[in-house]
């Protein structure tokens, strides 16, 4: 096959795949903003202009966070599957939120998803805002914290009883603190 032919064959491909996922209807492991309302999950769609409580510049969150951090929370970034420690700790505690420290998911509401992120069913009440997310050809719901705005993950409708939820979160961005027994 020619370079000029592969190129076309590609770029057709690309366009088709585009074009399907334009016009489908959303997935099931989406959430649509009908059942974002059912879920009762307060969806922002302002992002780019909300305000938290707290605010810093490129530079100040540089200062504090790692590369990896300020790429996940700060960039909306992911990290790759299967990296965070987070996704096998069991014990008991808190995990907060590696910018600000505020708690946003308790020990008690983690669960195995097999994701290769640590994946949570119910965050704290309060500790988060969400988003819609268009990226990557499809909708989602994405999660921040509600105190900085740092990017969590995605919250999908695919998660454990009691609340049906999966908070698919960047282990980067959350840091665990244990009970003190």
């Amino acid at each position: 096959m020619k370079k000029r032919d592969l190129l076309i064959t590609g770029t057709a491909l690309i366009g088709g795949a585009w074009l399907w996922q334009a016009w489908r209807s959303p997935s099931s492991n989406s959430i649509s903003k009908d059942s974002a309302i059912a879920l009762d999950l307060d969806i922002d769609s302002t992002k780019a202009t909300k305000k938290y409580p707290i605010m810093k510049t490129e530079d100040e969150w540089k200062q504090i966070l790692t590369p990896e951090q300020f790429r996940v929370l700060r960039k909306h970034g992911t990290e790759r599957a299967f990296t965070s420690p987070l996704d096998k700790e069991y014990g008991k505690g808190t995990y907060n939120c590696a910018g600000c420290d505020l708690p946003l998911f308790t020990s008690d509401t983690k669960f195995n998803s097999g994701t290769g992120w640590p994946s949570f069913f119910q965050p704290i009440e309060g500790a988060i805002a969400t988003t819609v997310d268009n990226s990557f050809f499809m909708k989602r719901i994405e999660v921040h914290c509600s105190r900085c705005g740092g990017h969590l993950g995605h919250v999908f409708n695919d998660g454990p009883k009691p609340t049906g939820q999966r908070y698919c979160m960047n282990g980067v961005s959350l840091k665990f603190i244990p009970i003190a027994m």
